[in-house]
């Protein structure tokens, strides 16, 4: 997986080192935090992505750290990792979004297979998230009434009914919905339709 990165952040350095060690044997890149202020200040990955966090640490704690991330549009997939765990505190993570909850000491087969899930999520949130991206900007180079139309269209009308709706000519409908099949680059009606989905947030994969 091109540019993928895990993320590892435990103020264990005996720890960091190992994890570090484990997942460049499975030939992914890592790079380590001992703490959450220090993984907030990092850049940006380039590509997928996923972190794996241990609960106790200095100042913001892992799980504060997941609320955090969970608030934002490209929160990586995250593995909780601890010595000190219960039932209530994996419940609290995995109902937060974590993807696996693993008690040190873990084996090693199980949190690359956790990683591996996670990367192959991010990536396909990625995905969806630059598909969106590019489905917007062709949105956005619809005029006022182009847009109409297409919101129309998307919701089933035929040109006629549009036609009413708007109080223009069935012609000039026609036209419209031409142009918006051009500048949205749609083959077809049901192409345009799933875009018009994704765009309002109700298609699903």
């Amino acid at each position: 997986m091109t540019d993928a990165i895990v993320f590892v952040v435990d103020d264990d350095s005996a720890v960091r080192e190992a994890l570090s060690s484990l997942i460049r044997s499975a030939g992914l890149g890592v790079e380590c935090f001992g703490s959450a202020q220090e993984f907030l200040q990092r850049q940006p990955p380039k590509g997928a992505a996923c972190l794996v966090l241990d609960v106790r640490l200095p100042g913001m704690s892992g799980l504060e750290l997941q609320r955090h991330l969970a608030s934002l549009d490209d929160c990586p997939p995250i593995i909780v990792i601890t010595g000190h765990g219960d039932v209530p505190m994996s419940v609290h993570a995995m109902k937060a979004g974590a993807i696996d909850f693993l008690l040190k000491p873990f084996r090693g087969p199980a949190l690359l297979k956790a990683i591996d899930l996670g990367l192959k999520r991010d990536a396909e949130a990625r995905a969806r998230r630059e598909d969106l991206a590019i489905l917007r900007a062709r949105r956005a180079s619809l005029t006022q009434r182009e847009a109409e139309v297409m919101d129309w269209v998307v919701k089933g009308l035929p040109n006629k009914q549009i036609a009413v709706k708007l109080g223009t000519a069935e012609i000039t409908v026609k036209v419209q919905r031409g142009h918006v099949m051009t500048k949205m680059q749609a083959s077809s009606l049901a192409e345009l339709v799933r875009m018009g989905e994704k765009l309002d947030g109700h298609w699903q994969p």
